[in-house]
């Protein structure tokens, strides 16, 4: 037999959910990564340039783990609890953590940074992102697609039929802003939530799969879910991510 339904809730309302480690949760839900190795790619691209910009840096946890930051570096990011992770990892390697509200406009100049970058951004700001690039410089973001846990979305909200974060609307959006689209990849990934208390969690951080989401306002679907994985095995779903790399004309 495994833990009891009160157990798992009561310990998966109680833990932090600020930043985006999602390491509480290993052992206890997983998900397919891309094959491209996003992380890698932005070390390499981080140690050709001079000055680089991450917008919604979350924790800051995808830019403390590139090895060699660039001599400017900038992380923006709205929600304090994050702010504070952010500041905690990244000002003692060097960049500037600022608060930003993330809505137009960037708190920055035009034409400064070689390179922005975004993991899994809420928005795209794409006509910002291009003010603040200089000629020649890169966006570079690897970011959610369409129907990401939609499984999950479903077994709480009933059958949804209106999809955002489409893969061309993105392409469409950067070449609109002026940016030229140089690399566009996709896929799905399956994921597999082992116990309730891991959905509780991922729910209550990824506040967007289902949104008001709360333990006790669904309590009884909850319970539901408990005892399938108890029953069935781990509840399986997908995510969808692409990558965008899209690049600033010169002149």
């Amino acid at each position: 037999m495994g833990r009891s339904f009160d157990d798992l809730v009561q310990e998966a309302g109680s833990v932090s959910v600020a930043g985006w480690d999602f390491s509480w949760l290993d052992g206890r839900a997983s998900e397919e990564r891309p094959s491209w190795g996003y992380s890698q790619l932005l070390g390499e691209r981080m140690a050709k340039v001079r000055s680089v910009l991450d917008v919604q840096t979350g924790g800051g946890e995808v830019l403390a783990g590139v090895p060699t930051l660039p001599p400017v570096t900038v992380a923006t990011e709205s929600w304090p609890p994050n702010l504070k992770l952010a500041a905690s990892r990244l000002r003692p390697r060097g960049a500037w953590v600022v608060h930003d509200d993330d809505e137009p406009r960037l708190p920055f100049a035009d034409a400064v940074f070689d390179l922005v970058v975004s993991r899994h951004p809420v928005q795209t700001w794409w006509t910002e992102i291009a003010r603040v690039l200089r000629p020649g410089g890169a966006y570079f973001s690897q970011q959610i697609g369409p129907r990401t846990a939609g499984e999950l979305t479903e077994f709480f909200l009933g059958p949804q039929h209106s999809h955002t974060r489409d893969v061309g609307a993105a392409r469409a959006a950067a070449e609109a802003a002026g940016l030229e689209v140089v690399d566009l990849r996709s896929e799905r990934l399956r994921m597999e939530f082992r116990d309730v208390g891991a959905v509780i969690y991922f729910l209550r951080k990824v506040i967007w799969i289902v949104p008001g989401f709360s333990a006790e306002r669904y309590h009884d679907r909850l319970r539901e879910l408990h005892e399938l994985i108890e029953s069935r095995g781990p509840f399986v779903a997908h995510s969808a991510r692409f990558l965008i790399d899209a690049r600033k004309p010169i002149g």
